[in-house]
């Protein structure tokens, strides 16, 4: 992360809040699909159908109303740690009908997502998983949650500075940056077993890894051989050196198929973003119009690109289109920061007001899912 290269000031300390505020939605526009939930049925049936009915409108795709308009009816029992869902259309026509098994939110959500994916023929983001830094504990330690910020959990209690955090894609693994050692070192915790490994612990900052699209490897910046410069990493942590200036680099992100990368470099002055070949050479500058931009995030599409910027004296959330080559400021209100997309290639998650917002790109509906946890910032998402 840039804040690492430029600045090595992180610690920022506030009182603790453990209170999550109801999802705020600021905007609301655009065609979306009509549909009725006629409610899943069982014990726990209404909570199910509360997740459910959040889930398919966090989508963006479905506008939920009753069975007069709706195109798709949707219902399921939930029962015994498993649950049967079902979707027909306009006709009676069967289009969903399938088990999901786990905990209510978990089958929860991957119903939700296999609607919109059969629906719509795209991504839900559901069952995305989330992690986070926060000053909760009076330290920044990494926290996790659902994409809705449900189930928020602390994982790390380094009591020291934890930051940086970069979840794998399918949500297994997680790199982060901790000083336990007294140097910036990079960690790699087992989300399963707990179990963590330090797997940077070269000479100087190592710091803003980013997985690659299939885990294998990953990309970071390290400043061992002098200025900070990004490397490709194995997973044991060996690798090589993708770039070579007299500045510094920051804040890798992947294209989809891992070919190449973007990052921030401020070798023209101030820090700009750049696309590189996974296995190095010369950056190429991106005409973004802006002349501050970093922490880059690549879509999954691989059509699209969000950073900061500095707009009107604050920071913004931005999209640049690889196609177009158009930039357009996303984000609403002040210090909109980190942002990163989620699966769907649509909706960005992001830092602002102490709080993480999910935000649909297409439509501009901004909703607060995590609060009440002191100064919030640096969230990453699973793919």
């Amino acid at each position: 992360m840039l804040r690492f290269v430029f600045a090595l000031a992180f610690l920022v300390t506030s009182g603790v809040v453990f209170a999550q505020e109801p999802a705020t939605i600021t905007v609301q526009k655009g065609a979306q699909l009509n549909a009725h939930i006629s409610g899943i049925s069982g014990g726990e049936g209404a909570k199910a159908t509360g997740v459910l009915a959040n889930d398919l409108t966090l989508s963006g795709a479905f506008a939920l109303g009753g069975t007069d308009s709706a195109n798709f009816i949707i219902s399921g029992t939930f029962s015994g740690g498993q649950l049967q869902g079902r979707v027909v259309d306009r006709s009676g026509g069967t289009v969903l009908e399938k088990s999901y098994s786990g905990d209510l939110r978990s089958a929860v959500h991957q119903f939700a997502d296999e609607t919109v994916e059969t629906v719509t023929g795209n991504a839900g983001i559901a069952t995305t998983k989330l992690a986070f830094v926060s000053n909760a504990s009076g330290k920044k330690e990494i926290y996790t949650s659902d994409y809705d910020g449900a189930n928020v959990r602390q994982l790390t209690r380094d009591g020291g500075i934890s930051v940086s955090p970069a979840l794998s894609p399918n949500g297994r693994e997680l790199l982060y940056t901790g000083y336990q050692s007294g140097y910036a070192d990079i960690y790699k915790i087992d989300l399963g077993s707990g179990a963590r490994t330090r797997i940077v612990k070269s000479p100087g900052t190592n710091s803003g890894a980013s997985f690659s699209p299939n885990g294998s490897s990953f990309a970071a910046t390290l400043s061992k051989d002098g200025n900070p410069e990004l490397y490709l990493l194995g997973s044991g942590g060996g690798g090589r050196r993708l770039t070579n200036t007299r500045t510094s680099e920051s804040s890798p992100s992947f294209s989809p198929e891992g070919s190449e990368l973007v990052y921030s470099s401020d070798v023209s002055g101030q820090p700009q973003l750049y696309r590189i070949s996974a296995s190095g050479g010369t950056g190429t500058r991106l005409a973004t119009s802006y002349g501050y931009c970093t922490e880059p995030n690549w879509s999954p599409d691989g059509k699209k690109i969000a950073f900061n910027v500095r707009n009107n004296g604050n920071f913004a959330v931005a999209v640049y289109s690889l196609g177009s080559g158009s930039t357009r400021v996303v984000s609403s209100g002040d210090d909109a920061e980190d942002p990163v997309w989620a699966r769907d290639s649509r909706h960005l998650f992001f830092a602002q007001d102490r709080a993480v917002y999910l935000l649909d790109v297409q439509t501009g509906k901004q909703v607060k899912v995590i609060t009440g946890l002191g100064k919030i910032s640096e969230p990453t998402a699973s793919r």
